[in-house]
């Protein structure tokens, strides 16, 4: 994750970080990515089954989707009782839609009784008043609810369904009333990219604590349409260029920016900074650099899917990236096994990486971007990352004005 937000207000956030790195209790939220802790925020597909089917759905999912061998209720509570005694912090139930999953609210209980945060990854269109009490009172405190235009036309396109936009819209408002923070989750294309200031206007209007942008990966239906729908590099950091300048002017108790699956957006924020001479850029320096690495998989995040089986992240859910299953191993067990070769590739520090990447002044800080990007083009896990926009080996780009 690149925590723009934070990072541009890094004095309080750095000495915040610090004392709960050099403390004891839990650590909050929205400093989890910069604890140094080896503890992951495990993104939990509890379900493939989807009421809709997104055109770049990473885990393929939709109606009809679930294959009948999902985790029991059973499962998934010794699954619970694993993560709560491995000091789990926080688990994000996704899917496919996961309030389709029957037990969800009593899976989301559980865990709050075992001393786990948990949040919710929706896409909101099933989210009535009744459905937001029950995510209140199951102890979910916060929802991230997808967005993928600013216009009906747009997000239904992407949503394959007519009155998506329109209900994921109103799921902000049911869950404010019930008392659930929410934010806005959004994966820009070449066909939504022209809306991205609209929609961070309407996140604004709907109240989202967050705004958070993901880039495609090729892993589901995502794989399908990525050579179709992914930016380019200039497209890239002007969104970055439209994002940093969001950040500043919006106050950071009002909203916070982020971008996920591309670990060198930090290059172009500490451009960013260095231009307008920030002051908070030796704080932003500090907080990268104590991500050792960039790319949270396999470290500071980790995959359950519907079945038990467990992965880097949850865009790394190839055969080639599975460390093994729940049904026949501890989670535990298994994320702190030494001699896994999936792990040990996502862990190594540091990274080893060919092409431009191999002498990129800032390889020690984005780690040399996405591995699963690198690996679905060329099949070679330790290559360059096709979506990184330096311009040279060197890290020598212009930012954009």
């Amino acid at each position: 994750m690149n925590r723009i937000t934070q990072c541009l207000h890094g004095k309080g956030t750095v000495s915040a970080v610090m004392k709960h790195r050099h403390g004891s209790g839990a650590v909050p939220g929205r400093y989890l990515a910069f604890s140094g802790m080896r503890r992951p925020v495990v993104f939990w597909n509890v379900t493939d089954t989807c009421n809709l089917a997104c055109t770049h759905c990473y885990s393929g999912s939709g109606p009809g989707s679930g294959t009948g061998d999902e985790l029991t209720t059973g499962e998934a509570r010794a699954l619970i009782d694993d993560l709560a005694a491995a000091k789990i912090p926080l688990v994000i139930f996704t899917g496919g839609e996961p309030v389709l999953r029957p037990d969800i609210w009593e899976l989301a209980k559980y865990c709050k009784e075992n001393g786990i945060a948990t949040a919710l990854s929706t896409n909101g269109t099933l989210i009535t008043d009744e459905v937001a009490e029950k995510i209140k009172g199951s102890g979910i405190t916060y929802a991230g609810i997808s967005l993928d235009g600013a216009t009906a036309a747009t997000h239904d396109r992407f949503r394959n369904i007519p009155g998506a936009f329109d209900r994921a819209v109103a799921a902000f408002a049911r869950c404010r009333k019930a008392g659930v923070r929410t934010g806005v989750r959004v994966t820009l294309t070449k066909e939504n990219q022209g809306e991205l200031d609209a929609l961070v206007d309407l996140a604004r209007t709907l109240n989202a604590s967050r705004f958070c942008l993901y880039w495609l990966v090729p892993c589901g239906r995502g794989s399908d349409a990525y050579d179709r729908l992914q930016l380019g590099a200039q497209e890239v950091t002007r969104a970055l260029s439209l994002l940093y300048r969001k950040a500043k002017e919006i106050p950071a108790e009002e909203m916070e920016f982020l971008t996920v699956d591309a670990p060198q957006d930090c290059i172009h924020l500490l451009q960013s900074m260095e231009r307008d001479g920030s002051p908070d850029l030796p704080e932003a320096r500090e907080l990268l650099a104590s991500l050792n690495g960039g790319c949270s998989a396999g470290e500071r995040v980790a995959n359950v899917d519907p079945r038990g089986n467990v992965y880097p992240c949850q865009f790394a859910r190839s055969p080639a990236f599975l460390i093994g299953s729940i049904r026949d191993r501890p989670f535990s067990s298994l994320w702190n096994d030494s001699t896994s070769p999936v792990l040990a590739r996502f862990r190594t520090r540091p990274p080893v990486i060919d092409g431009k990447c191999k002498a990129c002044t800032y390889l020690s800080l984005c780690g040399g971007g996405c591995r699963v990007r690198a690996y679905a083009r060329s099949g070679d896990f330790f290559s360059e990352d096709p979506f990184c926009y330096v311009d040279d080996a060197h890290g020598n780009r212009v930012v954009d004005p």
